[in-house]
């Protein structure tokens, strides 16, 4: 009776430790997708072409972005095993050095997408006109990428020393920025497009100075050092690529969909956007769970304890699939609602409410995939994610290569495409559920 109420006892302090973490990363991560909410809304008021060309530009720009979210990953897994096994001080080391990589990769991104934007446009095959507001958009938000992954970075670092309530408030405050800015921008001062974009880019700039200065004093007071070391920075890039190539593979099969979409027409790539940005958004939602579980499975594998990492991992995986049937249900009530925030057009509205039904129906199956993503993440099994996510794309390619080669057209096309996308998340939960449930990801101590 003792050992069953010490169980009881452990289950619901491990409730409460999720509760704490997932809370705050819930707010926060929702609050992230709508700096691109808020453009879709006000630049959507421009026209269908200026919607359509903010979803090409958007998908490069995320493709950019996101496809260094190992900054955010795998920072967050090495700190929390570091703070784990008690070296404090090594962990802040760690999350320095991943702000400097975060730098010298964004500045580079920055120059790369600003010199190739017509160049990246081109490849979706839009319009003339789309094409011209989507290269808009993107050389003017390239100026915000090395801003963007340092807040991935401090983010990262954040996250693995259990904190998600600072990057909850930095994340409210750019937000509340950012809408206020863009709608100033596009409809105020009457810069179009570009408005909303240099919007963004102010209100993440202020977001990485923030984070910044607050990991910058959490290295002061434990005697840390901030200066730039080559040895560190390597070995925080080198940690990362198997996360590379598994974000790669990722963005791949996001892109792929999107140049689907566009061989649709303008109607159907702009409800696209607007899906694909709800899509991100209950993604964003469903991945609170996910963040829990990075900093949760590197602490617990990091101080050994290999029981309580399991024990957690079931308990979160139980409640993303509720979380996902209940994001289910919400979409489902509102999807004629959303795309009249949106659109003018009734083709837009129609396309759009159609393929939120899909976008409803595979929630539980993406909590699946997004919580044993972030357990594997946090124990820093990463060059098996590496494999599996590749594997999913590749198994992806033949279903939206064939809506794509179908023929099919207008709401019906965009439909299938979304049901092909369901398919790869399908994949991908498979995947990381088959892994989960052997011993092999489980690799306990400060170092993998």
């Amino acid at each position: 009776m003792r050992r069953r109420r010490e169980s009881d006892a452990g289950s619901a302090g491990q409730a409460r430790e999720i509760l704490r973490l997932a809370v705050p990363a819930f707010l926060a991560l929702v609050a992230e997708p709508l700096f691109l909410l808020a453009d879709s809304a006000i630049v959507g008021h421009l026209g269908t072409s200026a919607l359509a060309g903010l979803g090409v530009a958007s998908a490069v720009l995320l493709t950019a972005v996101n496809i260094f979210v190992f900054l955010a990953y795998g920072t967050t897994a090495v700190v929390a095993r570091r703070l784990g096994a008690g070296d404090q001080r090594g962990a802040i080391s760690a999350g320095v050095d991943g702000i400097w990589l975060a730098l010298l990769l964004g500045t580079l991104g920055a120059v790369g997408t600003a010199l190739f934007a017509a160049l990246l446009v081109q490849v979706f095959g839009a319009g003339p006109d789309v094409a011209a507001e989507a290269v808009t958009y993107l050389r003017w938000s390239a100026l915000g990428i090395p801003s963007m992954l340092v807040v991935l970075a401090a983010t990262g670092v954040l996250r693995g020393l259990q904190d998600t309530r600072t990057p909850l408030v930095a994340a409210v405050v750019g937000f509340t920025a950012n809408a206020a800015l863009s709608l100033l921008l596009v409809h105020g001062v009457g810069w179009g497009i570009a408005g909303a974009a240099i919007g963004t880019v102010i209100a993440q700039t202020g977001m990485a100075l923030a984070l910044v200065l607050i990991v910058v004093r959490g290295a002061r007071r434990l005697g840390s050092s901030l200066t730039f070391h080559g040895a560190g920075v390597l070995r925080a890039a080198r940690g990362g690529i198997p996360l590379l190539v598994r974000t790669i593979a990722l963005r791949a099969a996001l892109l792929v969909t999107t140049w689907s979409a566009a061989g649709l027409g303008d109607e159907q790539l702009a409800a696209h956007q607007v899906a694909m940005t709800v899509w991100s958004t209950l993604a964003f939602a469903l991945d609170a769970l996910a963040i829990a579980a990075q900093a949760l499975t590197g602490k617990t594998l990091g101080a050994s304890d290999v029981e309580g990492t399991r024990a957690a991992t079931t308990l979160m995986l139980r409640w993303s699939v509720w979380f996902g049937a209940a994001l289910t249900l919400l979409v489902l009530v509102l999807h004629r609602v959303i795309p009249l925030g949106f659109s003018q057009d009734p083709d837009v509205r129609t396309a759009l409410a159609a393929a939120l039904i899909v976008v409803a129906l595979g929630q539980p199956i993406a909590g699946i995939a997004f919580i044993l993503d972030g357990v594997l993440i946090g124990a820093g099994d990463t060059r098996w994610l590496a494999w599996a996510q590749t594997a999913a794309t590749l198994a992806y390619l033949p279903m939206v290569l064939g809506v794509r080669l179908s023929g099919a057209e207008g709401t019906t096309g965009l439909v299938w495409l979304w049901i092909a996308f369901t398919g790869f998340m399908t994949a991908r939960a498979l995947l990381l559920w088959w892994r989960a449930r052997g011993e092999a990801w489980m690799v306990v101590g400060a170092e993998r």
